[in-house]
């Protein structure tokens, strides 16, 4: 039978099936951040060890400072504690961890690719809903709760409910000024917060061909946002030669058979899909968010919808509830919101093609409001550095940050004040995201970066890249 991407994938880490529609998969590899420490806290009640300390690792990126390497910088008891435990956990129970005073320390949505582990055909799950970024590479990624996170800690494999297939297909080529940021976010506006609900979505069509990794990341993280459980793209040349020569990549040796078996990674021309979705690229202009949810965006030469011309009650009432708390009235142009502070960052949008697709409209400019640019990784760093992407962003009046989470989530110090406008390159717009009375605006790195210089939306096409 003909089988899709995701279907080769589930099926070849199936252990056994159950009757009640449960599956126990095999997992590859297991991500862990500081969120972890209920899983680690049943190993201990328990008395069980980690199973495959080799292929479980840990990440401290949501609770540490971006304005410091050190730990002591942390004056939150709360969060320290928490971090401090992160650390004697990995250290208890074997599992090789990246603290903030490692070299290659970054969020784990941008190092487990980064550092080449994250390969196609692989299973990899993370108590973090993003964990679907690394379906960019092929593979078979999606968050897990607590416990959860215990029994993969426990025993390697996961009990999972079998998602139904989605095909996404982005036709056409992109206009100059559109990024992968605005192309997931105008699929979220057209399919829905939930339209991928239940569903293991998998993009294609020249537009997602056409994206660089790190562009396809982009879209393969937000896939959540959409309800799915993952979002994935069949591996090709640009994935084989992003990964080739990373410390986690099959050795030279290794890699002919590595690529051959990858290279058969593809859906095939007779699969079936439970759901299939199509957008025009051509038709896509940049985006950005004007509500609390994903879903709630719209090109920046558009406007906000007005709810006095919404016959549907419930959708009316969402959307009256979005603009009152983001402070906006309806038909607002999304290119006259005001923005206050802008940040540039996270796994959506930290990667060092962000960075400098950010810096090429800094350059030379000047910033109107505060603006936080936090690489993804401690690699992304030292790149970006090497390049002068931090000395431009200096100069533009921005403020250059260590590796971390920073302020996509308001729980490690980068805060937004109450009732201030963000533009940001992070993937939730939620109430208080970013801070108790925060409102977030979703968009490109570009975009943020000329929202910075304008102190509102605005549209990045105004903006001539410069040469870097």
């Amino acid at each position: 039978m003909p089988r899709t991407l995701f279907e080769k994938i589930w099926d070849a880490h199936t252990i056994v099936d159950r009757d009640d529609g449960q599956t126990l998969l095999a997992v590859d590899w297991h991500f862990c951040h500081e969120g972890s420490f209920h899983g680690f806290n049943a190993l201990t009640e328990a008395k069980l060890p980690v199973r495959r300390p080799e292929r479980t690792l840990g990440m401290a990126d949501h609770y540490v400072p971006t304005t410091s390497r050190d730990l002591n910088a942390i004056d939150n008891p709360e969060i320290r504690s928490v971090v401090d435990q992160f650390y004697a956990n990995t250290e208890r129970f074997g599992v090789r961890m990246l603290g903030i005073e490692d070299k290659d320390h970054g969020i784990v949505h941008v190092v487990g690719p980064e550092q080449g582990i994250s390969q196609p055909g692989l299973i990899i799950v993370c108590g973090d809903s993003h964990t679907s970024t690394h379906g960019a590479m092929g593979a078979m990624a999606f968050g897990i709760g607590a416990s959860e996170v215990a029994h993969v800690f426990a025993t390697q494999t996961l009990w999972q409910a079998r998602p139904k297939a989605m095909r996404v297909t982005v036709a056409g080529a992109l206009q100059a000024g559109v990024a992968a940021k605005d192309v997931i976010l105008a699929i979220i506006r057209q399919i829905g917060a939930g339209g991928a609900l239940g569903h293991a979505i998998e993009y294609d069509g020249s537009v997602i061909r056409g994206l660089s990794m790190e562009g396809r990341m982009t879209v393969c993280n937000m896939s959540i946002e959409a309800g799915a459980r993952a979002g994935m793209i069949a591996p090709d040349k640009t994935t084989f030669d992003y990964l080739k020569g990373r410390p986690g990549a099959p050795d030279p040796a290794d890699w002919p058979a590595a690529e051959a078996f990858w290279r058969g990674l593809q859906s095939d021309p007779d699969a079936t899909f439970d759901t299939t979705v199509r957008l025009d690229g051509g038709l896509l202009e940049p985006m950005a968010t004007w509500g609390t949810s994903p879903e709630e965006g719209a090109a920046v030469s558009g406007r906000a919808p007005d709810p006095r011309e919404i016959d549907d009650a419930d959708r009316r009432a969402q959307f009256q509830g979005s603009l009152d708390y983001m402070g906006l009235n309806g038909g607002v142009a999304i290119a006259d919101i005001p923005i206050d502070r802008a940040f540039i960052g996270s796994c959506t949008n930290g990667r060092i093609e962000d960075l400098r697709a950010a810096a090429a409209i800094a350059k030379g400019r000047q910033a109107k409001v505060p603006a936080i640019v936090a690489p993804g990784s401690m690699p992304v760093k030292r790149q970006a550095e090497a390049e002068g992407l931090d000395r431009i962003f200096n100069d533009a009046g921005f403020e250059w940050r260590e590796s971390g989470c920073s302020m996509c989530v308001g729980i490690n110090g980068d805060l937004a004040a109450p009732g201030e406008h963000v533009a940001s390159t992070s993937n939730r717009n939620f109430k208080g995201r970013q801070g108790q009375g925060a409102r977030t605006h979703l968009m490109s790195p570009a975009s943020a970066a000329a929202a910075a210089l304008q102190g509102r939306i605005g549209d990045v096409r105004d903006f001539a890249p410069r040469a870097l």
